[in-house]
């Protein structure tokens, strides 16, 4: 999709890399991509949601030494690196394996995600889990008590971890 002389995948790419590195992008199999200046992966059947391209990342993430990951979809034209710097930023006084923005209600594919999550994010797939919101649910952290926290700081807290990946 074109965005201001580019495409969406090169711009987030792009906005990405200001804070990230390194930088993946999980496509299916088969998908067009432009050239982007990032490692390309693809999912191994095409379809199967973001829970799975984000367990693909969060291990190439842990591969390549990082705790974190910043995780995104592709197509969020006005992302900025403000955001990833107040996610780090939140992340630093928190004991939380997940942070994300929050305006009322969780973004899950704008966060960050401690790369240890991709055991959670395997035992999941294996369960027939496909939604990001599997990842991000524990019964320890009522939903009421997670927006309260969210409300005062600005971001919602999980007990999940996750990793640094772009997925489209």
């Amino acid at each position: 999709m074109p965005y201001q002389g580019a495409t969406l995948v090169e711009h987030v790419v792009d906005v990405v890399r200001q804070r990230c590195a390194p930088v993946f992008v999980i496509a299916a199999p088969g998908q067009y991509l432009p050239a982007v200046n990032a490692e390309v992966l693809r999912d191994d059947v095409r379809g199967v949601g973001p829970l799975v391209a984000t367990g693909r990342g969060l291990r190439a993430a842990a591969e390549a030494g990082s705790q974190w990951a910043f995780v995104c979809a592709v197509d969020m034209p006005f992302i900025d690196a403000a955001l990833i710097d107040m996610l780090v930023d939140s992340a630093e006084n928190l004991t939380a394996d997940v942070v994300l923005p929050w305006d009322g209600r969780d973004h899950y594919l704008a966060g960050l995600y401690r790369v240890s999550l991709m055991e959670r994010v395997n035992a999941l797939v294996a369960a027939g889990d496909r939604s990001m919101s599997a990842l991000n649910c524990d019964e320890r952290w009522p939903d009421a008590h997670q927006r309260e926290f969210a409300r005062g700081f600005g971001i919602a807290r999980h007990l999940i971890s996750s990793a640094v990946v772009i997925r489209k």
